[in-house]
């Protein structure tokens, strides 16, 4: 039988599978790929989280199923960090849930909330999970500008007064992947009065929570008076303490919506690997330098980055926040839009990006810089994409020529 499932007939092709697939084939031919795509954080988990690990891991009872919702030391942990962040008090028994990941929670979460056709509002360019969880749910999306500006709040209020069924929810990611974009508490203010107003619940996804620069720290949407009686929040220590591949995440806020969360859970899993989750309690309730040291690296590298692609002929605004750059395809090459270009750039300067369309067709002219080679990687990039755009004439007449072979 060949006959393709429903759900999967509306996933789109993988818009980065030819991109990756060409950056496979490059290494196996002896390329060397500075690989700036996937936002694969590269830095080790600090050593006393790691320790806690291998100490968890020895103890026999450790080794049997643990909580789906998490272990209460761990809920207790992230509680606290609410507490001392944000000046947020959250109920560890009530108002927050582990996740395997800030994107298992979403994906499972919309899920448990979601009606055939129900409509959400998602920002595009958005990170894919947060339109494609719902359209997985067999919910329908909308989409909304990404800057948080006046802009953004009337485009909300026009899909709010045009759209039928009402939308049911609205997806907020500040700091932004891919658009590096951050939010204030009067953005967020407006937004938390004005699905109040109509009844619409909040999904706020702050998985970037600690890695920005310049020194301001980016604000949860749960220090809005009022904001829990209709958001939550998704976090999430792969970016915090560099644990990508340790999975683990939260969900806090909303009563209501984490009991529904739990629900969906208790029939899907049974928690993350309790050795992890003491991990996890050890990073939250422990020394914090190490969040300081991991921000303080992406920050010279963005500032390595920002200031050599610069002078390399390409000219890419600073991000104040997460670990990407936005940025937008140089003028000589627009015309082959983003995923051309992406292909251009591994071919021609062995440098690997993520074409901005793999986040929403608003991302055309776009590709995102990941922040994951070392400063000494990125300054070869940089000699490579200046090489690059000193011979943008010669690479657009071969670019052509191939068009016209093929």
């Amino acid at each position: 039988m060949t006959q393709e499932f429903h759900r999967i007939k509306r996933l789109p092709p993988y818009v980065f599978a030819e991109v990756n697939a060409m950056k496979a084939s490059a290494r196996a031919a002896g390329e060397d790929i500075i690989d700036l795509g996937m936002g694969n954080p590269d830095l080790a988990t600090p050593p006393h989280i790691v320790d806690k690990l291998c100490e968890a891991v020895r103890d026999p009872k450790t080794h049997r199923y643990s909580a789906s919702a998490g272990i209460k030391g761990l809920r207790l942990a992230l509680s606290s960090y609410y507490e001392r962040r944000f000046n947020v008090s959250i109920d560890p028994s009530k108002e927050c849930i582990v996740t395997l990941g800030s994107k298992e929670g979403l994906a499972n979460l919309a899920s448990a909330m979601t009606s055939p056709g129900d409509v959400v509002l998602t920002p595009n360019p958005s990170y894919p999970i947060h339109p494609f969880g719902f359209i997985i749910a067999d919910g329908s999306v909308q989409h909304l500008p990404v800057i948080p500006d006046d802009n953004f709040l009337y485009a909300l209020e026009q899909a709010v007064t045009h759209s039928i069924p009402k939308p049911v929810a609205l997806i907020l990611n500040y700091p932004s992947n891919p658009t590096a974009l951050v939010a204030d508490l009067d953005f967020y203010a407006e937004v938390v009065g004005f699905c109040k107003r109509h009844s619409i619940w909040i999904l706020s996804d702050l998985a970037y929570s600690e890695i920005y620069f310049d020194g301001n720290p980016p604000p949860s949407i749960l220090q809005v008076p009022g904001a829990k009686d209709i958001a939550v929040e998704f976090t999430s220590m792969s970016k915090t303490y560099s644990m990508p591949g340790w999975r683990i995440g939260f969900v806090s806020g909303n009563e209501f919506l984490i009991g529904a969360l739990t629900r969906i859970k208790s029939y899907l899993d049974y928690g993350a690997f309790t050795p992890i989750q003491v991990a996890a309690a050890a990073a939250l309730n422990g020394p914090q330098d190490c969040v300081d040291k991991i921000r303080a690296t992406y920050q010279g590298r963005r500032d390595v980055l920002i200031e050599g692609f610069a002078q390399a002929g390409w000219d890419i605004p600073s991000p104040p926040a997460t670990m990407f750059a936005w940025a937008p395809v140089p003028e000589a090459f627009k015309h082959h839009g983003s995923m051309g270009f992406s292909k251009l750039l591994l071919q021609h300067a062995n440098v690997a990006v993520s074409p901005g369309t793999g986040f929403g067709e608003n991302g055309e002219g776009y590709v995102r810089i990941a922040l994951v080679e070392n400063k000494h990687r990125i300054r070869q990039a940089i000699r490579n994409v200046k090489q690059f755009m000193s011979e943008a004439d010669n690479v657009l007449e071969a670019a052509e020529r191939e068009k016209v072979d093929q």
